[in-house]
């Protein structure tokens, strides 16, 4: 016999909200075996502009070595420093 599924009750805000999943668990209240996976295509990842000082030599290497593989030469920073930090 199938599992009774409880009733997810209204929250006043996030807190509230947030307060009671971190004490119950979805598998009593959610059927998860007919979960299916959420595809979110215009979301986007939160972004901060900064002001980066540099030789102007340095900026016009990193714009060569841009052009060179086709794309904008502040992707290739952010491709970069990327790979540096990760």
């Amino acid at each position: 016999m199938p599992k009774k599924l409880k009733r997810v009750p209204k929250f006043a805000n996030e807190a509230a909200e947030r307060a009671f999943w971190e004490t119950h668990d979805t598998a009593d209240y959610f059927d998860l075996s007919k979960a299916v996976p959420a595809r979110f295509p215009n979301l986007k990842p939160s972004t901060t502009a900064i002001s980066l000082r540099l030789p102007v030599s340095l900026l016009e290497q990193i714009k060569i070595a841009a052009n060179k593989r086709d794309v904008p030469y502040q992707s290739l920073i952010k491709m970069w420093l990327a790979e540096k930090v990760g």
